[in-house]
């Protein structure tokens, strides 16, 4: 047997090929591991069975543990001291990851918040390496090896200046701090292990980089696993281990902090994680991991000629190189970034809800319509100007820019975590909730594509409720009656919608708002706007094609938050020329009759808490504007309906069924806990599968989800109320109407059912629903114990029939 003395220690020569097999077995799991705990948590609210920020702590934590265990027995018991480094290495990095990990528990929409937390828990776990292995065994400090690193990993970072956008001075600074903490702990414990081994177990200096690159770039996968959240963890994954290398071959300690804490902060500072989630509808998410991709080119290169040069740098020209790169390289970057035409600071927000909530109850007594609008604006006006002078004058002492709010009571104030504890603080404050501002994006956002031609006949979502036999029975379709629409944003001039837009003349005040980009006319990137609101008014593909209309964009990029979401319903209550201040040119008289909310505010992801929005749909209410909003689409689950407005009893809340007349799979379901309430929801369904509608560039196509339902019922209301104009602002009896003369559900609630759960079913004598066949049944609960009974958690009242309400509204009962 061949065998070594290396650092006063016997090893077998076969040993280092066990060691590399390991080393690789090892790589694997750690990379296979990772990437796909990681990935289970970004996709959460689509595959996951916990919340978001619960799924993403318990996966980190599992990431941790199942890592940690083998990496803790290999870095204690294997035999050759190399390869044992290389696992003592990997098995600190556990370490900081589980410092930076435990922060998983804050929502995604309080992106800044986590910032904080991993800066502390990097900054515990820095302590800890430094007592626990540096102060033991203080290394020697070279810094000449730190102009050539900060050179080098510039040139690596380019695509984020130039592809990305900057969050909030606050942002980019706790961005430095945790990159710095990460870098230094990270080059500790680099030095104290890697680099140590090296001592007696160098096999030359190209041969050392070149597996050392290996060895940091595994680590610095574990520790980019935690960094961040809502996927941008997984964008730092495929980025910062490709620095390995470029680590490796650089000199000294300090020399390997500045390229990690750079390669790790400069992505934090210019990546967007509101836009990384999967629910937004955004080339961000894109953009960042193809600069994650080109930096991960850049970073294998220029590492490679580190590698290969390793051992032939001279002292002296490694110095004056390293100077002048970095030099030259921090040059060019800021010209980057100041061509990269998203300069500035883009900072989230905060949503500032005052206790003092205005009470407009009175308003539905009144009989007369335009007075009961009129009275509903000036008074919550008032009571905003009133109830929030004190903290509007005192943000105007510090400087603090603000947009004030009155259908509810509230404010946007610029600003992070700190001023969120002072505003907290403040007497007249109830709370304070996050408000996600989505950064410029590089390049447009992600467009529905049309697919289909416009239809020659009605379409089976239109006869299948009535709205073609009402058209063609009584005459009506919609007439008098104005609908508006808060969404992505609309074509105006879609050859479905143009002949019924109130601006349709060229003048789009009072008749568009888009609170995002303040563009001065009607446009939809996205696409879902055009789609929805073509099933309401569209001449071919709608429900009430007479209706007229207008419209806000509240979620260009179909993510939102409570500020803008709050801008859209102000502007429907009291709509305002496009120049104009909500609080002091709204124009009640103007108002949409019917609202269509085809979307839902996740307190996880956008900010709203169960009560964010009640304030503004009750007030609407009270103002005889009727509130449709698409029941969501996270079924097949109970208690899925938990996102404002869908959850309110102030809101007619829609579920989903396909042509089939089968509730679809993803049309959430009560009851509503969110709120502790237990409310019965949906009220009501809608065609919601397979919907042909209009699409920007005078397109068409099909789409899925409640947000194509609510639609439907908010064209079956404009029927009603056209065929009735004595209805109009009387929500309550057109509830009813709609309650009463929806056609029972008779078709299947979802898909498959674990066997078990029927065994259980049958053991208590309990017995299924007589429409719901066992191999039918998914998301088990308590909306699936309700027999037939009407309304249920499942379908309400059962699908909307348009021929019926509106024959009982013609009869004036």
């Amino acid at each position: 047997m061949e065998i070594s003395i290396q650092n006063n220690e016997v090893v077998p020569e076969q040993g280092k090929w066990l060691g590399r097999f390991a080393a690789l077995l090892v790589w694997a799991a750690i990379g296979l591991l990772s990437f796909w705990l990681q990935a289970r948590a970004w996709l959460a609210p689509g595959l996951g069975e916990l919340p978001a920020d619960t799924q993403a702590l318990t996966d980190t934590l599992l990431q941790v543990v199942t890592l940690g265990i083998p990496l803790l027995l290999l870095a204690w018991r294997w035999p050759h001291p190399r390869y044992r480094a290389m696992f003592q290495t990997w098995l600190w990095g556990c370490g900081l990851l589980l410092a930076l990990g435990v922060a998983r528990f804050v929502p995604p929409a309080q992106s800044q918040l986590l910032s904080w937390l991993q800066l502390m828990g990097a900054l515990v776990w820095l302590a800890v390496v430094y007592l626990v292995l540096w102060r033991r065994r203080p290394l020697p400090t070279n810094w000449s090896g730190t102009p050539l690193a900060l050179g080098l990993t510039a040139v690596t970072l380019y695509p984020w200046p130039g592809w990305g956008a900057l969050g909030s001075p606050l942002d980019v600074l706790l961005a430095a701090l945790l990159g710095g903490a990460v870098g230094i702990s990270v080059s500790l414990i680099v030095a104290h292990f890697w680099r140590q081994s090296l001592a007696d177990l160098s096999r030359g200096p190209r041969h050392d980089a070149l597996t050392g690159g290996f060895v940091v770039g595994v680590l610095l996968l574990i520790v980019a696993s935690g960094l961040s959240l809502n996927g941008a963890q997984l964008v730092m994954m495929v980025g910062l281990p490709a620095l390995g290398w470029l680590a490796a071959g650089v000199t000294g300690w300090p020399a390997v902090a500045v390229v990690v804490g750079l390669g790790t902060a400069v992505p934090l500072a210019f990546m967007d994680t509101d836009a990384t989630s999967v629910i937004a509808a955004d080339s961000i998410l894109l953009w960042s991991f193809l600069a994650a991709l080109a930096s991960l080119a850049l970073a294998w290169l220029l590492g490679a000629v580190l590698v290969w040069t390793a051992g032939r740098r001279s002292a002296p020209r490694r110095a004056a190189l390293g100077w002048g790169a970095a030099a030259a390289a921090l040059f060019i970057g800021g010209l980057i970034y100041s061509q990269g035409g998203q300069t500035g600071f883009h900072g989230d927000t905060l949503f500032v809800v005052l206790r003092d909530q205005a009470d407009v109850t009175a308003a539905a007594a009144m009989p007369d319509y335009n007075a009961r609008r009129q009275f509903v604006y000036d008074t919550l006006v008032s009571h905003a100007d009133a109830t929030q002078a004190d903290l509007r004058a005192d943000l105007d002492r510090l400087g603090v820019s603000y947009t004030p709010y009155y259908l509810v009571n509230a404010l946007e104030v610029s600003g992070g975590w700190p001023m969120q504890v002072w505003l907290a603080s403040r007497p007249e404050v109830d709370r304070v909730l996050p408000n996600p501002t989505l950064r410029p994006p590089q390049g447009a956002p992600l467009a529905v594509s049309p697919t289909a031609a416009r239809p020659s006949a009605p379409r089976w979502n239109l006869t299948g409720i009535g709205a073609t036999a009402v058209w063609q029975d009584f005459g009506v379709t919609g007439e008098g009656i104005v609908i508006g629409q808060s969404d992505s944003g609309v074509q105006w001039d879609h050859p479905e919608l143009l002949p019924t837009y109130r601006g349709r003349s060229g003048n789009h005040d009072y008749n568009w708002y888009d609170p995002w980009t303040h563009a001065a006319v009607p446009q939809d990137a996205g696409g879902h706007g055009t789609h929805t609101l073509g099933s309401i008014v569209g001449q071919t593909v709608g429900v009430a094609p007479g209706a007229s209309w207008y419209a806000c964009a509240n979620l260009p990029r179909n993510v939102g938050s409570p500020a803008r979401y709050l801008d859209c319903m102000q502007f429907m209550l009291a709509p305002f020329p496009l120049n104009g201040s909500p609080l002091r040119d709204g124009d009640p008289l103007r108002s949409a009759h019917v609202l269509n909310n085809s979307w839902g505010c996740p307190e996880a992801y956008e900010g709203c808490d169960a009560e964010s929005l009640r304030p503004a749909v009750a007030a609407l209410r009270a103002a005889g504007i009727f509130v449709v909003a698409s029941a969501g689409n996270a079924g097949p689950a109970c208690s899925t309906v938990a996102d404002p407005p869908a959850l309110y009893a102030e809101a007619f809340s829609v579920g989903a069924v396909n042509e089939a007349g089968d509730l679809a799979a993803f049309s959430s379901r009560g009851p509503v806990m969110v709120d502790g309430s237990g409310r019965t929801k949906p009220d009501i369904l809608a065609p919601g599968v397979q919907v042909l509608s209009s699409l920007p560039g005078d397109g068409y196509g099909l789409l899925d989800g409640t947000s194509m339902a609510g639609p439907h019922v908010a064209g079956v209301v404009a029927l009603i109320w056209s065929a009735n104009p004595a209805l109009i602002g009387n929500i309550e009896r057109t509830e009813e109407i709609l309650r009463a003369t929806a056609t029972s559900f008779t078709g299947q609630v979802g898909t498959s059912l674990l066997a078990e759960m029927m065994g259980q079913l049958e053991d208590s004598g309990l017995s299924l629903p007589a429409q719901t066949p066992p191999e039918d049944m998914a998301g088990f609960g308590v909306c699936y114990l309700e027999g037939n009974a009407v309304p249920n958690n499942l379908t309400g009242y059962g699908i909307v029939n348009a021929y019926r309400a509106v024959e009982m509204a013609r009869r004036g009962n």
